[in-house]
């Protein structure tokens, strides 16, 4: 019955959006990162990202990392200024050991700015953060 169903809660996963400077173009480019904070590698990281609001949505963009080491991050993808105004969701799946987690992360429209900047955990640069 699904009272004896348990679904773990994700802990120390997160996925931010931090303001960098591109080496090349020398533009301050937005980038969407996902965090293991947590003490054991996460294997097979699925994620789909997508933008909406009321009258726009972008297609679903699927990005696969196949092992993401303990107290790690990894890039997920660039957001073009344009998605900063939308709500921008991260479905982000993946396994620890041998259990499945997943979790959603949800971005509202407009609150990727530089007014929301914070310390991002185990990156040495300051981002939006969603937990």
């Amino acid at each position: 019955m699904k009272k004896d169903i348990h679904i773990p809660k994700v802990e120390d996963v997160f996925v931010a959006v931090v303001q960098e400077q591109h080496p090349e173009y020398k533009t301050d480019d937005w980038n969407a990162y996902i965090i293991n904070n947590k003490d054991v590698d996460l294997d097979t990281v699925l994620i789909m990202s997508k933008g909406y609001s009321e009258e726009k949505i972008t297609p679903v963009m699927r990005h696969t990392i196949k092992l993401l080491p303990a107290r790690s991050y990894a890039k997920i993808e660039f957001m073009q200024n344009d998605l900063l105004k939308l709500n921008n969701e991260f479905k982000v799946t993946f396994f620890e050991g041998n259990q499945m987690l997943d979790n959603t992360y949800l971005f509202r429209k407009n609150t990727i700015n530089i007014k929301a900047l914070q310390a991002v955990p185990l990156m040495q640069l300051k981002g939006v953060l969603v937990k």
